[in-house]
C-alpha cells in the first residue's frame, strides 16, 4: 500500500506577492494531487468488511475485536480469539495426553495443569464406575480360598446266611463222622451300613508372583488434568 504525499504546498502561495507567477494555482498541480490521492486510495482496504489479497498482517500491538469461539465466518481472528477457542477445547477438568513431557501450560499458553493418572489406564464413566474414582490392580494375585467337596458312598443292603446243626449232628460231625443232615439254615434281615464319606480340600493360598501380570496391551503417555 502507498500513502498519499502532497506535492504542492498550496498554503504557501497565499504569502506570495500579487503578480508572482507562483501564486497562481495551476491545473497541472491540481491534477497531480488528485492522481496521487487516487493512487493512494486505490491501494487501501475499505474499513467496512474489506476483502484482503496476498498475505494480510496486523501490526504488533493492534487492538482488534475478538470474535466468539463459535464464529465460523471468515472474520479475522486475533490471538485472543485463538486462545479462547483453545480454552473451549480444553476446559477446566479436561485431560491432555502427549508422548512428550512438556507441560500443556507451556504448549498452550494458558491454564494450570497437574500430572494425572500415573500408572493407571482410563475407563469411561458409568456401568458402576464414577469419574474420578480409582480401583483395580496390575497384580494377578489369586485370593486365598477353600474348596469343599462332599462324597457319599452308597451301600446296597445285604444279608448273611447262618447254618445250624442239631446237637446230635454236631457231636457226630465233631467226632469225625459224616453229617447226618440234621441241620437248618437261618437268614438275617437285609441291612445297610449307611456309611457317608465327607472330603474337604485344604485352603489354597493365592499366588504372590503375579506382579504386573494382569495388564492389557498398553502404551505409556504423559497425562495432565487442567485444574485452573
Amino acid at each position: 500500500m502507498s500513502d498519499y504525499v502532497k506535492s504542492t504546498n498550496f498554503a504557501s502561495k497565499d504569502n506570495l506577492a500579487s503578480g508572482n507567477a507562483l501564486k497562481i494555482v495551476k491545473g497541472t498541480e491540481i491534477d497531480t494531487e488528485f492522481n496521487a490521492i487516487a493512487t493512494a486510495v486505490g491501494t487501501k482496504a475499505d474499513k467496512d468488511s474489506p476483502t484482503f489479497t496476498g498475505t494480510p498482517t496486523l501490526p504488533t500491538g493492534t487492538i482488534a475485536v475478538t470474535q466468539s469461539s463459535s464464529n465460523s465466518t471468515t472474520a479475522i481472528a486475533t490471538t485472543a480469539f485463538v486462545q479462547s477457542v483453545a480454552q473451549v477445547l480444553f476446559p477446566i477438568g479436561s485431560i491432555y495426553t502427549a508422548t512428550v513431557a512438556t507441560n500443556p501450560a507451556t504448549l498452550l499458553g494458558f491454564g494450570t495443569w497437574t500430572a494425572f493418572g500415573a500408572g493407571r489406564t482410563i475407563i469411561g464413566n458409568g456401568g458402576g464406575y464414577t469419574a474420578g474414582n480409582t480401583g483395580g490392580s496390575a497384580d494377578a494375585v489369586v485370593v486365598s480360598h477353600t474348596h469343599t467337596a462332599t462324597s457319599t458312598v452308597t451301600d446296597p443292603t445285604h444279608r448273611h446266611n447262618a447254618y445250624y446243626l442239631s446237637t446230635a449232628a454236631f457231636a457226630q460231625f465233631a467226632g469225625g463222622g459224616a453229617n447226618s443232615g440234621n441241620a437248618s439254615n437261618t437268614t438275617t434281615e437285609y441291612a445297610s451300613t449307611g456309611i457317608t464319606v465327607a472330603t474337604s480340600v485344604a485352603s489354597a493360598t493365592g499366588g504372590v508372583s503375579g506382579t504386573n501380570a494382569n495388564l492389557p496391551p498398553y502404551v505409556v503417555v504423559y497425562m495432565w488434568q487442567r485444574t485452573v
